[in-house]
């Protein structure tokens, strides 16, 4: 059966309805796997690549489909996560044993989520309660791990889930640290290297309730809590002498809140109403003997109609009030954005064509009203067999940083818009399947450093420059992935080829590889399971250095001794590849983990 995806149309829809690129990753792939972070899971899917200040804890960003992580919207149980000062959100700190499935939106997703979802969207959903499984309150589903590794790795998670006609609930909690290496490697650039190793500790907890008061109806209440304290190599210059130093234990602070209070009613067969309220925080302390914080508050209010009709397909109507309200010891006073937002969207299918379009105004209250827009359409060309196209507006909006930041922000700065289309095909017949999609993005009005002192405000503070509409850029490329299955064994490939550039200078974007590719093999029979995957990073550039290209080899085996325990044992970067994922920054060498997890089946 079609898989029921929500990212590409904010609500429950068969993949077979969708014009949009949309992949989903399960819960049986997330345990299976031998990822050891959110982002490492993400990075094995096609469209998707890995940057990061060193290894598992350290600041990390994603691009998608050669988009920056600022142009890119995470979400947690459908709450939009982030600092809305630097732009982007932290995958660093979301522990990925409390993530049940995620949903990646390749391609524009402005129309839908509003600002930033220039290269997509990826939304994170957290384990849910398990009404409609015959489960009572009175009989709770445990479920837990233990994992012990290299680097001096541990970590350990319990939760628990439950429900009845009523009432469906979810908890737990995971704690995970290492001592990891250093993050930079010794003659960095800058001279920040210290060889101490730079670990990190990530604590959480997630809770899910929900009531049915009337069939049909549900209001549930989510909160997920984390908390990281990460290490990284630095320097300081503080009087008298201002000279540097690189000696002091730096260190990043962040806290993470999502809290969100919804309602969802159906009234019929024809008409669905939800509404929800939530606050995201984003609080970060980073520094050494002096330290800066970064406080981000996010508040949402919003409403969506869905009217269900056969003949004309489904309409999804959406009003939102978004409040956003950043401090730090940098600004001068606490800066805040207001937008109102209305979107409108439509998704049909009749015989052998389907189709959706969607339309949204952002007015955001520190720039111009903005509006997005996507139109597409896929036709069935023969039984497995579908071809797509879609094209789409979007835009980013400028961060705190960039409109605030004493001596570096301009309040009057555009957004950044871009224009993407592309096109593709799917097929799936018995044990294969296979996808293949061409993308174009043009985004203009790029917000980056501007050097030219003439552009930038008359104070003397931006004699060294500022922030600035500095260029456009243009990311195309290119999809190709397939899997086959054929008794004990699956296979699995992915190729990516991008070209991300400055469209004025013709330099290519930095920490963009113009080519990616994996390929896994997965054995299972009986209470045995094995697998090996191979990710090849090609060369890219970053700070006038060009990064070689990487190549790493996963391994693990798993056992089930129970239909509920198993014993897993991976080993990491087989081949002890050099990994630098970004200029004088180094990740992990050889590792390799035992895993000890119960978890019943569903």
């Amino acid at each position: 059966m079609p898989e029921v995806m929500i990212s590409g149309s904010r609500e429950p829809l068969s993949a077979s309805h969708l014009a949009a690129d949309v992949v989903a990753i399960g819960a049986d792939a997330i345990r299976a796997s031998t990822a050891d972070s959110v982002a490492d899971l993400l990075r094995r899917e096609a469209g998707i690549q890995l940057s990061r200040n060193g290894g598992p804890g350290q600041t990390t960003g994603l691009l998608l489909r050669g988009a920056s992580s600022g142009q890119t919207v995470v979400l947690v149980d459908g709450v939009r996560i982030g600092s809305a000062t630097l732009g982007s959100a932290a995958l660093e700190a979301l522990a990925l044993s409390q993530v049940d499935r995620i949903e990646v939106l390749r391609g524009p997703g402005s129309s839908l989520y509003g600002a930033d979802a220039v290269g997509g969207v990826v939304q994170i959903f957290t384990r849910a309660g398990a009404a409609g499984m015959g489960l009572g309150i009175g009989t709770p589903q445990w479920h837990g791990a233990l994992a012990v590794g290299g680097y001096d790795s541990r970590e350990a998670s319990a939760g628990v889930r439950g429900g009845s006609a009523l009432w469906d609930y979810a908890a737990s909690a995971a704690s995970e640290r290492s001592d990891g290496v250093s993050a930079l490697r010794a003659g960095d650039q800058f001279g920040n290297h210290n060889p101490d190793r730079d670990g990190y500790r990530l604590d959480s907890a997630q809770l899910q309730l929900g009531l049915r008061p009337a069939a049909g109806h549900r209001v549930g209440l989510n909160l997920v809590r984390t908390r990281l304290n990460s290490q990284y190599d630095a320097s300081e210059f503080l009087a008298p002498g201002f000279s540097q130093n690189n000696r002091p234990d730096f260190r990043t602070r962040l806290a993470t809140e999502v809290a969100s209070l919804d309602w969802r009613g159906e009234y019929g067969a024809d008409w669905v109403a939800s509404a929800r309220g939530s606050r995201s925080v984003d609080d970060s302390r980073s520094g050494g003997s002096v330290t800066s914080r970064f406080r981000t508050t996010r508040q949402l209010l919003g409403a969506q109609l869905v009217w269900r009709n056969g003949p004309l397909g489904q309409w999804v109507a959406a009003l939102e009030r978004n409040e956003d309200r950043a401090g730090s010891t940098s600004f001068r006073a606490d800066v805040e954005r207001r937008n109102n937002a209305l979107m409108l969207e439509f998704t049909g299918q009749s015989g052998p064509w389907a189709w959706q379009a969607d339309a949204r105004r952002d007015d955001p209250s520190d720039i111009a009203a903005v509006n997005t827009g996507r139109v597409g359409g896929a036709f069935t060309l023969a039984p497995g067999l579908k071809l797509r196209a879609l094209v789409g507006t979007t835009f980013r909006a400028p961060s705190f940083n960039d409109l605030y930041f004493p001596n570096y922000g301009v309040a009057t700065l555009r957004p950044e818009r871009g224009r993407s289309v592309e096109v593709g095909a799917n097929w799936q017949a018995g044990g294969s399947q296979a996808s293949a999609t061409l993308f174009r993005n043009r985004v203009a009005d790029l917000i980056g450093y501007q050097a030219d002192r003439r552009l930038c405000p008359p104070a003397p503070g931006f004699n060294f420059g500022c922030a600035g509409n500095t260029s456009r850029a243009r990311l195309q490329g290119a999809t190709l992935a397939g899997a086959h299955t054929q008794g004990a064994f699956t296979w699995k490939a992915q190729v990516d080829a991008l070209s991300a550039r400055d469209q004025d200078s013709g330099a290519a974007l930095p920490r963009r590889a113009e080519r990616q590719a994996s390929l896994g093999v997965d054995w299972t029979a009986g209470a045995w399971s094995a697998g090996a995957s191979l990710l090849h990073v090609g060369q890219r550039p970053d700070g006038g250095k060009t990064l070689a290209s990487e190549s790493t080899i996963d391994l693990q085996t798993r056992w089930r001794l129970t239909p509920e325990w198993s014993v897993q044992a991976k080993l990491l970067n087989a081949s002890g590849e050099r990994i630098e994922p970004a200029r004088d920054y180094q990740g992990l060498g050889r590792q390799t983990w035992l895993v000890l997890r119960y978890e019943p089946l569903s």
